[in-house]
């Protein structure tokens, strides 16, 4: 068996594309994936899968959450593997001194995160943004609401990748790990 995390993009935020954290625990499992567990309301759920890849488990998720619950939202799914070489490839641990301001930027391919180094070579005075092999961190100095740089940043994922902010990425990982 091996764990992983579909992390959904842009559910529950506002009224728009509401999902019960309960009902995806459910349609996880009926998709063969056991040991379902969920945190917070924003689309994070930790499974256990007996084969398949990351990216052949965010296509069926995706798939069967917009045909069982009428939601089409983005699903990036990381190994645990993964979530471990992201948290161990933040170097900004040291500028981030609120949690809650360290936004990570996750995708499903290091292509697509390569195509963010235009705005990672802009200079953002008091904002940091990182790009690692398998994430791209952004130190918000002022908060997420005030970033400059994290509009162009979420606009180039669109519809390719989706972010956590670091305290988040922590519980993910110690629930991966329990």
């Amino acid at each position: 068996m091996s764990r992983f995390v579909a992390l959904f993009r842009g559910i529950n935020v506002g009224k728009a594309k509401r999902i019960a954290m309960a009902d995806l625990r459910t349609l996880l499992q009926t998709l063969g994936y056991t040991d379902v567990r969920t945190l917070l309301n924003s689309g994070n759920a930790v499974f256990d899968a007996a084969e398949g890849t990351a990216l052949q488990h965010a296509k069926d998720i995706q798939a069967a959450v917009a045909k069982a619950l009428g939601i089409d939202a983005l699903v990036i799914v990381k190994s645990a593997k993964e979530i471990e070489a992201i948290v161990a490839g933040n170097t900004l641990g040291d500028l981030a001194a609120d949690p809650s301001r360290l936004l990570v930027a996750m995708t499903q391919d290091a292509k697509t995160l390569a195509q963010l180094k235009k705005i990672a070579d802009t200079d953002w005075e008091a904002e940091e943004l990182h790009l690692g092999k398998h994430a791209a961190y952004l130190w918000c100095a002022n908060g997420i609401l005030e970033s400059k740089v994290a509009a162009p940043l979420l606009k180039d994922l669109a519809h390719t990748g989706t972010t956590r902010n670091w305290a988040t990425l922590e519980k993910i990982q110690a629930l991966m790990l329990a």
